[in-house]
């Protein structure tokens, strides 16, 4: 017994080594109490701290796993906050939606079929305008409607008129830049039947408006994405007061900093929503208009 256990103290490097066997799985030993133990292998630690490290991912993730589950929850409650945030973003969103598709498919569809002077360098200010950044637009139309500007007196700064003037300003050009660019393709197959006919113009604005009415859809739902994602604007303008002007997007932003993750994670579940309905409500109706009327 005593000759066996030399024998191994021997193929060992004391108090630590590596036992003489098998080259491809060298076991490292220690002596404890009298008796040679092995020690965890190369592999065998890589896994153990592999399960150390998921484990501690697992746990990371819990904080975000019941903020989903709290979502939901507000969600299946039918939350008060939440619709009462919700129905205060459509009205703001759809009324700035009706105004600028009002104003911008004419002023597309003028763009689209008049030449005068200037009309490049206009063409070129619209497309600009696409891109201002919405915080711009909520600081003019901030100190348009303050008590110091020109129409401060009708007192809509920090009330829900006041956002759907400003998603307006934002919604407009959107819809009139793309709206001409569909309109002014239309016109170059059109121009020659509409001025042998010697339509006035406002007829060619209708007529060619109603034959690109299909097409003009994507253009409105733009503007209605634009509008109903918008948080700067709205955000300045509205003031995020709880109960009047909050919507869904400011809520969000609010709710983030605040830490309640669980409310801003169900209004941003019910904002992708809508856009999801929206754009599949498009798709049908505009799928069911053409086979219907070509």
């Amino acid at each position: 017994m005593t000759g066996n256990l030399t024998t191994k103290l021997l193929c060992c490097r004391s108090p630590i080594g590596v036992l003489a066997g098998s080259r491809a799985t060298k076991n490292t030993y220690r002596i404890c109490h009298g008796s040679i133990v092995p020690l965890p292998t190369h592999h065998t630690l890589c896994g153990l701290l592999e399960s150390i490290d998921f484990n501690l991912r697992l746990s990371n993730l819990a904080p975000m796993y019941q903020a989903f589950i709290d979502a939901f929850s507000l969600l299946a409650q039918l939350d008060a906050t939440i619709i009462r945030i919700v129905i205060t973003s459509i009205q703001v969103s759809l009324s700035a939606l009706i105004l600028g598709t009002l104003v911008g498919l004419p002023l597309g569809a003028w763009l689209a079929t008049e030449e005068f002077a200037g009309k490049k360098v206009a063409i070129v200010i619209l497309n600009s305008l696409m891109g201002v950044p919405t915080v711009i637009v909520g600081v003019l139309v901030y100190l348009i409607l303050s008590r110091s500007g020109p129409f401060g007196e009708w007192g809509w700064l920090f009330t829900v008129k006041g956002m759907i003037v400003a998603q307006f300003f934002i919604t407009t050009p959107l819809i009139a830049a793309l709206s001409r660019q569909i309109l002014e393709d239309s016109w170059r197959v059109h121009r020659e039947p509409f001025m042998t006919l010697r339509l006035p113009p406002l007829a060619r604005l209708k007529w060619l408006i109603w034959d690109c009415r299909f097409s003009l859809t994507i253009a409105i739902l733009a503007g209605f994405a634009r509008a109903i994602s918008e948080v700067g604007a709205v955000m300045i303008v509205g003031g995020n007061i709880d109960r009047v002007t909050r919507t869904m997007t400011t809520a969000i932003a609010l709710e983030t900093s605040k830490g309640d993750l669980a409310l801003a994670l169900s209004l941003g579940i019910v904002l992708l929503g809508i856009v999801l309905l929206a754009n599949i409500f498009i798709f049908v109706v505009r799928q069911i208009a053409e086979r219907r009327y070509g």
